[in-house]
């Protein structure tokens, strides 16, 4: 009697092969589909371009990967692995988290394909390096003394997630450009500050950012918010003032 398909469409539910040959070897797979997404976002990824750069046929990857997004999975979990979530043993919860969150945006913004799939990635959030962020993060908030940690780390994430999408789509798009962030800037603001020149409030907001350092201004801004966000999960904290209704 054959075997059952897996009912669970996910490579973390999948039993890896034991056979793997070190020439091509799912790490190095994943290595390589990072570094064409890298290079040339998501469209560009295919199986058969993959084991092109590798010097394989794609059959060879599918006994190591069996569907693209199955790979999508792998490399999501890849990058994951270089955010810093520190350890739940200091006294200021707020710095600890800070870090985790600025550590998440440096991350979106080097892999700027990563926020537009992280919710699209099948099952990736069963992954290692995603599950060790997580459980960091749920630590940190559960030392802190917030009764429901999950709806802390889902409120920051969603606004680490929201705000570095938004962030690298605008980066991809200065690439594109092939100037500078600072030169594809001065290039807009003439039609931005007409565009905006009857509202007092908004031509002034643009007329703040001539001579302003991008990067800094966008450093300020995702700070901004997460301060914002800190403030209002810190009033759920056991003994604070009770939040306006």
């Amino acid at each position: 009697m054959a075997a059952k398909a897996n009912p669970i469409p996910s490579v973390w539910a999948r039993q890896q092969r034991e056979t793997e040959q070190p020439a091509l070897s799912r790490a190095a797979i994943v290595r390589e589909a990072v570094a064409v997404l890298d290079a040339d976002g998501i469209e560009a990824l295919s199986m058969r371009k993959l084991g092109a750069r590798l010097n394989a046929g794609a059959t060879s990857l599918y006994r190591h990967v069996a569907t693209k997004d199955e790979l999508m999975e792998l490399a999501v979990d890849e990058v994951f692995g270089e955010m810093v979530a520190p350890l739940a043993d200091g006294p200021d919860w707020r710095a600890a988290v800070t870090a985790a969150a600025e550590s998440f945006r440096a991350t979106t913004l080097r892999h700027r394909w990563l926020a537009s799939v992280i919710g699209q990635a099948g099952l990736a959030y069963l992954g290692p390096n995603l599950m060790t962020y997580s459980e960091r993060m749920a630590a940190l908030f559960a030392a802190a003394g917030f009764p429901e940690p999950s709806r802390a780390i889902d409120a920051v994430l969603s606004y680490a997630i929201g705000m570095s999408t938004t962030e690298a789509a605008w980066l991809t798009t200065v690439a594109r450009s092939g100037q500078t962030e600072a030169d594809f800037i001065a290039g807009l603001m003439p039609t931005a500050q007409a565009a905006v020149s009857g509202s007092e409030h908004l031509a002034s907001a643009y007329d703040a950012v001539v001579g302003v350092d991008p990067q800094g201004l966008r450093d300020t801004k995702f700070r901004y918010g997460l301060d914002v966000m800190l403030d209002g999960l810190a009033l759920r904290l056991p003994g604070a003032a009770e939040p306006r209704a």
